[in-house]
């Protein structure tokens, strides 16, 4: 393919063309060449792909290896206070998403029961009863509240700490912790400090639970001889953060976007039926887990290019997701797109394990908080809301949002 832009020096972070869309330079990359060579702030020569059909196809063949521990992985963008790394990382025992099959396999396998579609729908209700709890207690505040704080963060830490079996008194350490951990440019001690506390905390937990074992996933974890209490702290760290920090932001990110186009809000609002698909629509509207890495295990031709073995492969799903071969007018959001075919999930073996869990928690905390807030809104003006272009999972770090009235 003819190159018609120039080469990226590091990946275009900044959110140039409003919040919900990609950065313009990715765009342009995108329409000219979704394949595309890009130097990395270390001199590394790897590649971006933001073209729908190579991020399928690249995520779906495991020749592009998801561990860390095979080569350097090179980071994107500039990381001040960050040390150029020279080594593969290490592998973390339990942190299946880093890991290839077989390792990977054996892992999501012990996990696939608790996540199946039946077992979710068996939560529907006590997910519903959750979000509706919550927002009782933000109808008692006096507005303007912080809607991330009030709504967006509690409703999916509350499900997620009764699934795992996680004391929900001892998440407010876990989210200060996690915070920092995806912070993109927080220093490598600080980051390992943050990881250090949540799987010290984690693995007196696991330990706790494979002694006396209750009625939760974790504990379903601790009965299989097979699975070291390390692997069971990789496990937790991973489903615990994956499961309330995507959401969390999805929901908070979601009412912003739906705030902003008023017609689609109000339509949303007159028929709950849409909600479904409005929700499959704000997940690729706004995919709020953007970049992933890949490293290249032998050359590859992907999108009529050739990626040289022990390149670093960067994929933004978030371009893919707004792509035009795909999507018609990508750049909007229409709650009437039938858009399942998104990859917001990812694809291929690494596809979320919690993604049926994640549904049905945005339909209720949308469904929710549109119709017990008719009146919703924000509080500040858009060009105002802090965005999360400093953290590893897109979203907003406030929503400030008021009210006149609220219905039961």
């Amino acid at each position: 393919m003819s190159q018609t832009v120039p080469v990226p020096n590091g990946l275009p972070m900044e959110r140039n063309a409003g919040p919900f869309d990609p950065p313009r330079e990715i765009t342009r990359l995108r329409e000219a060449r979704p394949v595309s060579p890009m130097v990395f702030p270390d001199g590394h020569e790897g590649w971006l792909v933001t073209g729908y059909d190579a991020v399928r196809q690249l995520m779906a063949d495991t020749r592009f290896s998801s561990r860390r521990d095979i080569g350097v992985v090179h980071v994107p963008y500039e990381t001040p206070g960050m040390p150029v790394a020279t080594e593969p990382s290490p592998q973390l025992p339990g942190l299946f998403i880093a890991m290839d099959p077989p390792d990977h396999t054996r892992l999501r396998r012990k996990l696939t029961g608790a996540f199946t579609v039946r077992r979710m729908k068996m939560l529907e209700e006590q997910i519903i009863d959750i979000a509706e709890r919550q927002l009782d207690e933000m109808a008692r505040l006096t507005p303007p509240v912080d809607l991330v704080k009030e709504f967006a963060l509690p409703v999916p830490s509350l499900v997620i700490c009764e699934l795992l079996g996680v004391p929900y008194a001892d998440r407010e350490n876990f989210q200060v912790n996690s915070a920092k951990f995806l912070v993109k440019d927080q220093s490598l001690d600080e980051k390992m400090a943050a990881f250090g506390a949540m799987t010290t905390y984690l693995a007196e937990l696991v330990t706790r639970k494979r002694a006396a074992p209750g009625e939760d996933i974790l504990s379903d974890l601790a009965r299989h001889d097979d699975l070291s209490i390390e692997e069971l702290t990789g496990i937790a760290f991973l489903l615990l953060l994956a499961g309330h920090e995507t959401t969390a932001n999805m929901l908070a990110l979601g009412t912003f976007a739906l705030l902003e186009y008023p017609e689609q809000l109000a339509e949303l609002r007159a028929d709950p039926e849409l909600v479904p698909d409005a929700v499959e629509e704000l997940m690729r509207y706004l995919s709020v887990a953007d970049i992933f890495y890949r490293y290249a295990t032998e050359d590859i031709e992907l999108g009529g290019e050739t990626i040289g073995k022990g390149s670093t492969v960067v994929v933004s799903l978030l371009a893919a997701n707004h792509d035009p071969q795909r999507f018609d007018n990508p750049d909007t959001l229409d709650i009437h797109r039938k858009a399942r075919g998104h990859l917001s999930f990812g694809h291929g073996v690494h596809q979320c394990l919690g993604q049926q869990l994640a549904r049905i928690e945005m339909r209720a905390g949308f469904d929710g908080l549109l119709r017990r807030f008719p009146t919703l809104e924000l509080a500040i003006p858009a060009d105002e809301v802090k965005l999360k272009t400093d953290m590893n999972i897109y979203g907003v770090h406030e929503l400030p949002v008021t009210w006149t009235e609220t219905a039961r």
